[in-house]
């Protein structure tokens, strides 16, 4: 099952994504323009943007753990999988600033006392980096840094967990089940070190 489910997906290019993601977000658009998403739109359309956001992130942290315990070889989707979600994140970002804030100066003093635009901001400036370096000339100049700066998303994902945790009021279930689904997947790459010893071992 999961060998024709591969094959199938060899045949999906992924280009296809970079046509496909966009459209959530001008569906939210639409919603915003049609009273769709109730009396504070603009707060709904950065709510939504940031959850598409989070579940593309969280997606993206899935492939590694999907190919080795289950077999499902999602790789060749990672790239444009990382693009979208930082795209996703940039319109929750522009949202926030241009619809919502306006006033430049409450933006600086936004970021600086309150606690979950300030985890939000970290995770946008850990993200900005990964995204420029999200090509192959990047990968040949950087080498083996390309791959150690990368390991950034681990901390980018869970700053966005803890942001949505922290953006709502009270202890709500379907942000803390988000951060719960985003700590099993950074718990899932974590071999034993026992592991790590016995491939090296075999290796030599």
């Amino acid at each position: 099952m999961i060998d024709r489910l591969n094959a199938a997906l060899r045949r999906v290019p992924p280009w296809l994504l970079y046509l496909l993601l966009p459209l959530p977000a001008l569906w939210f658009l639409y919603q915003g323009l049609t009273g769709g998403l109730g009396a504070e739109p603009i707060k709904a359309l950065e709510q939504k943007l940031g959850e598409f956001a989070l579940q593309l992130l969280i997606v993206g942290l899935a492939v590694t753990p999907l190919r080795r315990f289950a077999g499902l070889n999602l790789i060749r989707f990672r790239r444009a999988i990382g693009l979208m979600a930082f795209f996703y994140v940039a319109l929750h970002l522009l949202t926030w600033l241009v619809l919502d804030v306006q006033v430049l100066s409450q933006i600086w003093a936004d970021i600086v006392k309150r606690p979950y635009i300030t985890v939000g901001m970290a995770g946008f400036a850990l993200l900005l980096p990964l995204a420029v370096t999200s090509n192959n000339w990047s990968v040949r100049r950087l080498g083996i840094r390309w791959r150690k700066l990368h390991k950034l998303t681990y901390l980018a994902v869970l700053l966005g967990g803890v942001h949505y945790l922290m953006l709502v009021k009270g202890w709500q279930l379907e942000p803390m089940i988000y951060l719960g689904v985003i700590l099993g997947l950074l718990a899932l790459r974590i071999e034993p070190r026992s592991l790590r010893r016995f491939r090296r071992t075999g290796a030599a």
